[in-house]
């Protein structure tokens, strides 16, 4: 028994309810039962329990995000007894879509209250996929008129947009489904994202590789849509096609736990599959770590930057570089960096730069 929790959002007018509609007709199509929890503000808003009826902004957004809890549980609850072998619930936003509404005070005294820190609201789900509103690239299709309770204009919803996005930026599998294409190429290509997710086409990644100058930190963790993380990997015994680590993101009681085994087909594309482990399978899985390698200490920035999604890994045994990784739906979808970024050269398909030989030359790869 397979299940998967998910989250759909994405700002003003960026297709939502139609991809809802479409995810549960396309994944039943593919032998998923699909779960979707509904939006809670709307039932909320509409059954009179509204920020602006409230005591506080703060009072609501703890109502919401309770009740929000709650529907999230009994659906996955509910999974349980389905029998069913592949169920994928999806969420109609996720908790973490609530900060965008509050201040950092707010949002921080919400959180103490729920007994949850942010990067288990953010981490909680599976993946996020997240649709750019219409206003950022479709202007001419943004509109007021599908949605009563929609009030934003098109610079509004564009920089509400932007707030989603940093919002999830953090997430280890956050995608960006932008307005490249148009409306039905989005929303199929969202599906092929999910698709790739849940490991039913072949979970091909594209993924590019570039060294960078050290960046500035206070640049970056002054960004809105950037994320630190911290993260430390061991990797196991495998085969010399294959390969396999264990990793931690967090610390402490908020650790996450991950599996991941990749299988590389060219220079550009890697075949990965992902799975969570509770704490005390990575403590298992550990006994089976390669002694030739080190384990991998650094700080990801998690940056998203015109709908791209880098990150940054700074390691400290390197005091002048970093590596930069990118994503890729295409091989030719051309990498926009920000102008603070310096890049000293691609080194995709290079080995002395994986990570699985930085844990066993820490010191070995250099200009």
């Amino acid at each position: 028994m397979s299940i998967s929790k998910i989250v759909i959002t994405g700002g003003p007018c960026g297709g939502k309810t139609t991809a809802l509609s479409r995810i549960q007709r396309d994944l039943s199509h593919l032998g998923y039962t699909v779960l979707i929890v509904p939006e809670t503000a709307t039932s909320l808003i509409s059954g009179g329990v509204a920020p602006w009826t409230c005591g506080t902004n703060s009072d609501y957004q703890l109502f919401q995000m309770t009740l929000q809890r709650q529907k999230e549980e009994i659906f996955e609850r509910a999974a349980r007894t389905m029998g069913d072998k592949k169920i994928l619930i999806v969420c109609d936003r996720g908790e973490m879509d609530n900060k965008v509404y509050m201040s950092d005070g707010e949002f921080a005294s919400v959180l103490e209250q729920l007994g949850f820190n942010e990067a288990e609201l953010r981490d909680g789900y599976d993946a996020v996929f997240h649709l750019v509103t219409a206003a950022k690239g479709a202007e001419e299709f943004y509109s007021l008129e599908n949605n009563e309770a929609r009030y934003e204009t098109v610079e509004q919803a564009a920089e509400m947009d932007d707030k989603f996005i940093a919002a999830w930026t953090g997430h280890p599998y956050l995608r960006v489904i932008d307005n490249s294409t148009d409306f039905e190429g989005k929303m199929r290509r969202l599906i092929r994202e999910i698709a790739y997710f849940l490991g039913e086409l072949h979970p091909y990644e594209i993924e590019r590789k570039f060294l960078v100058e050290f960046p500035d930190l206070d640049w970056l963790e002054g960004m809105e849509a950037c994320e630190r993380v911290e993260i430390s990997q061991h990797y196991l015994r495998s085969d010399p096609d294959e390969e396999i680590r264990i990793r931690r993101r967090g610390s402490g009681e908020s650790s996450m736990y991950y599996l991941t085994e990749k299988r590389l087909v060219d220079g550009h594309k890697t075949m990965r599959m992902q799975r969570r482990l509770t704490e005390g399978e990575y403590h298992m899985l550990l006994v089976q770590a390669d002694p030739k390698r080190r384990e991998i200490v650094k700080t990801r920035y998690c940056l998203t930057y015109k709908n791209q999604y880098f990150e940054i890994d700074v390691f400290p045994c390197w005091s002048d570089q970093a590596i930069a990784e990118i994503e890729l739906s295409s091989e030719d979808t051309p990498v926009a960096f920000p102008p603070e970024l310096h890049v000293i050269r691609e080194v995709t398909g290079d080995p002395r730069y994986r990570n699985a030989s930085i844990a066993a030359h820490p010191r070995g790869a250099t200009h």
